[in-house]
């Protein structure tokens, strides 16, 4: 994984609440067992219709938006637990999605691949929410180490929670193996000495 300390971006605003890992990722594009290529078909059901054309009214397809952080309405990342649905938001260039609530297992999946699931209280949602469709060049900042997200150029800032474990995982870019192998001298030395 990459490491991931601050990331200062401009957003893509997915106004839309109770979105489900199928809506993310549809099941019939779950055939591979590699993490690339999923992006091309992220939200493909709403991104385009059954002749393949671009929906231009969804936002993803609104050339106004860009971003590396994606902000969703509450309850993001519901339904199903595939994991396939973190992959498919990685793939297609996200690496931070903010919402009011997360599904456990969708922010588990997200941690474990590198994508920083920030959840907000509900106000603060609504400020951001409003703040990027008002002004699509607006710029938001995440500082893991801090644990904040703030708009930039206003005094609109909060502080998120993160188990310690994947905070320091994904500070380092590590997954869980890479975290072990990080702790073999110690590990060699328990065995050794006991200590």
């Amino acid at each position: 994984m990459k490491k991931f300390t601050t990331l200062t971006s401009t957003a893509i605003p997915l106004d839309i609440e109770n979105v489900d890992t199928d809506q993310i990722i549809p099941a019939r594009f779950l055939k591979a067992t590699n993490r690339q290529g999923f992006g091309e078909n992220a939200f493909r059901d709403w991104r385009f219709d059954s002749n393949g054309n671009a929906n231009e009214t969804f936002v993803l397809n609104n050339s106004k938006f860009s971003g590396k952080i994606l902000v969703a309405g509450n309850n993001f990342g519901c339904g199903s637990s595939r994991e396939h649905a973190a992959w498919a938001l990685t793939d297609y260039g996200f690496s931070v999605i903010v919402s009011s609530f997360f599904a456990d297992i969708f922010k588990g999946n997200a941690l474990n691949n590198g994508l920083l699931p920030v959840q907000v209280s509900e106000a603060f949602l609504k400020v951001l929410m409003g703040s990027v469709l008002n002004d699509p060049k607006t710029v938001i900042e995440v500082h893991l180490i801090d644990q904040t997200i703030s708009i930039i150029g206003t005094e609109h800032s909060e502080s998120f929670e993160i188990d310690a474990y994947k905070k320091t995982c994904m500070i380092n870019g590590y997954d869980d193996i890479d975290y072990l192998l990080s702790k073999k001298d110690a590990i060699k030395r328990f065995e050794l000495n006991g200590i």
